[in-house]
């Protein structure tokens, strides 16, 4: 491993939070961008997604300090019925769901959102509903399907998308200790900014070639972005995914602009 990846993966060096290019954080004569953080499970819930009791979950909390830190709204909601409403008021939809956490009618409520032009960001659990995207309009939106996952280890993503806001700075990749979702059934039009290097993987889910784990798409008029990262709490707090996930929300609210041109068939040659 060369120097300069060791130092992102044990966190000694980071690019600095605080100095990343958010133009809405300097704009004092525009509103603050509103963000509907859904996290919601059907059946087991993640860790980060829990509240036990609390007012905000692990993930909640970060995604809010966040928030404040660079200037956008967070409304988080662990009830559905905020799908049926006024989605209009939401500048961006945020989704930390697992299985099928809202009914066909809300479903359809955030699709015809985003196909409208409301930018979507899935963070983790969001790509597993329980079904195929063939069957799911949802998971078909993300561009995505969860499979499997195996034990928790340490594994490398590979940068395959350098310009793309919040990897900028990464060089070619960087490790974490994380849950590594094994995902199939990709949209043939995303644009891959990060792929899960299977090399040296342990669980027979992972004993396939690379594959990608962070994306952008276009939906009708709406930006998607999703990141299969983000099942530890530590991950949460880690400064690499902190600029991942900021980078995908300025770039899906519009911010900032990208380059993301299908590449997934150059990346994954059948």
């Amino acid at each position: 491993m060369q120097r300069r990846e060791m130092l992102w993966t044990t966190g000694a060096a980071v690019l600095g939070l605080s100095a990343f290019p958010l133009r809405w954080a300097a704009a004092k004569d525009r509103r603050a961008p509103k963000i509907l953080y859904f996290n919601r499970s059907s059946g087991w819930t993640h860790p980060v997604a829990d509240r036990q009791g609390k007012p905000l979950s692990h993930s909640e909390k970060v995604l809010s300090e966040l928030g404040v830190k660079h200037g956008f709204d967070v409304d988080c909601c662990q009830n559905a019925a905020v799908l049926d409403g006024d989605l209009d008021k939401y500048d961006l939809l945020a989704f930390y769901t697992n299985g099928m956490p809202f009914s066909v009618r809300q479903m359809q409520n955030v699709l015809d959102a985003v196909s409208s032009g409301k930018p979507c960001v899935g963070f983790h659990a969001a790509s597993d509903s329980g079904a195929r995207p063939a069957i799911n309009p949802f998971l078909a939106m993300l561009g995505g399907s969860f499979v499997s996952h195996g034990a928790q280890q340490k594994a490398r993503m590979r940068v395959t998308s350098p310009n793309f806001p919040g990897v900028q700075g990464l060089g070619s990749g960087f490790e974490l200790f994380e849950e590594w979702y094994a995902l199939d059934s990709f949209a043939k039009d995303l644009h891959v900014i990060l792929m899960q290097e299977t090399k040296g993987m342990q669980g027979e889910m992972y004993q396939r070639p690379p594959y990608p784990s962070t994306w952008a798409r276009m939906h009708g008029k709406g930006r998607v972005f999703y990141t299969a990262l983000g099942h530890r709490e530590d991950v949460w707090t880690n400064a690499i995914f902190q600029q991942i996930i900021l980078g995908g929300i300025s770039w899906a609210l519009g911010q900032v602009n990208a380059d993301i041109t299908p590449n997934i068939t150059h990346l994954m040659p059948r």
